[in-house]
């Protein structure tokens, strides 16, 4: 029986949200996570749980034009195993070093997950059709952060830290059995042929053009700064901070107003233009950046709680009102090239920002320094880029 649109819709978001449940869920967790492993609580070691599944996004780029060879179903039947497979490793893992390693193949089995969905959506709709069953699906899937951690405590309420690791892979698994339904979306004679030197051309064109690697760069450093908080923010208020039963509900109203903010930057950048708004949404998270890196070297390291959430809950919200806006003007002059330069994209920004992210949470052992100036830095990056590119602003 052909899968209709609101359960292809449902099944989507779902598939999409196992990358967001494969983090969130696992923050609260931490804490009997130093315990079991005989970590001072201070410890930022677990933040690498985080980092390592974020770098298993490398392999975007080779799921990507496999799934132009050989359709999305194989694809993506490819990603659950490894996903599930990695998600059990890292829950009995008997080290901290082969849980990271376990970590990366389940963030590999994610990125093809994730990619065939994506290109499944495309391959399916066109137009205002395929944005408005976007925006569906991601208003499903931006929710995740809100009711993850919660999920994650009351698990841990009941049950040990391992059980909220295999919560994940166990979601996949169902997941996995509901897209059995699925049909292929990419027919034979769409397909494309699958060559090194091909793809090696599509790299060398795609990394050769300027405004490709602007943009790239804008989305690039940012995720370095949110990537980095997010696997840090159990961290930031449980230790530094001293309040870890505020954790769920200060990580769940982030991710609230992030889902809201992304949901109105659709209507800013239909009225402004993405170039326009993009550029004011950099000025304003780089003027928060900065008025929060004052107050920290006047208040001290760590600034007052209250002081230091709100700002970071509004730059991670416009963090992800920024990141549609540069990756349409990434992709832009790509014509022919979409796809591949799609990949390297999302490669570029996940694997390169999740391992600066990773570096940044290391230091980050008894105070917010390092990311209150990184997220600084950030957005002095990103206008710089932006405001380097001299093309003139449409509506």
């Amino acid at each position: 029986m052909k899968m209709k649109q609101a359960e292809f819709i449902a099944l989507s978001a779902c598939t999409m949200m196992l990358t967001a449940l494969g983090i969130d869920i696992m923050l609260p967790a931490f804490g009997e996570l130093r315990q079991h492993f005989g970590l001072s609580p201070a410890s930022t070691a677990p933040a690498q749980v985080i980092s390592f599944f974020f770098m298993g996004q490398v392999v975007q780029i080779i799921f990507g034009a496999l799934s132009d060879r050989f359709g999305r179903l194989p694809i993506l039947r490819v990603g659950f195993p490894l996903y599930i497979i990695g998600g059990i490793a890292a829950a009995i893992s008997p080290s901290l070093e082969l849980m990271f390693a376990a970590r990366f193949v389940a963030g590999i089995g994610a990125s093809a997950v994730f990619t065939t969905t994506i290109a499944g959506v495309r391959d399916r709709f066109v137009g205002d059709r395929m944005a408005h069953t976007m925006s569906l699906i991601l208003t499903i899937f931006l929710f995740t952060p809100v009711f993850a951690p919660f999920l994650g405590i009351a698990i841990l309420s009941v049950a040990s830290w391992q059980a909220v690791f295999l919560t994940p892979p166990l979601f996949a698994v169902i997941v996995f059995l509901w897209s059995l339904r699925l049909e292929e979306s990419l027919s034979r004679e769409q397909r494309t042929a699958f060559n090194w030197a091909s793809i090696a051309s599509s790299v060398r064109s795609v990394i050769g053009n300027r405004t490709f690697l602007r943009y790239t760069g804008i989305t690039t450093a940012l995720f370095a700064a949110l990537s980095s908080y997010v696997a840090s923010s159990e961290h930031i208020v449980g230790n530094i901070y001293g309040r870890p039963q505020l954790f769920a509900w200060i990580f769940a109203s982030i991710g609230l107003l992030m889902s809201l903010c992304a949901l109105t930057n659709s209507r800013l950048s239909s009225k402004y233009g993405a170039r326009r708004t993009l550029r004011w949404l950099l000025i304003i998270y780089t003027v928060a950046g900065g008025l929060l890196l004052l107050f920290t070297l006047v208040f001290g390291d760590p600034p007052p709680i209250v002081l230091f959430f709100i700002a970071v809950a509004l730059m991670m919200a416009i963090n992800l009102a920024i990141e549609p806006n540069s990756s349409a003007l990434a992709l832009e002059p790509m014509g022919t090239m979409a796809g591949m330069a799609s990949a390297i994209y999302g490669t570029c920004f996940f694997f390169i920002g999740a391992t600066l992210g990773s570096i940044i949470s290391y230091f980050m052992v008894n105070g917010v320094f390092p990311l209150v100036l990184s997220l600084f830095v950030a957005g002095v990056t990103g206008l710089v880029l932006v405001f380097g590119d001299a093309k003139p602003l449409k509506k």
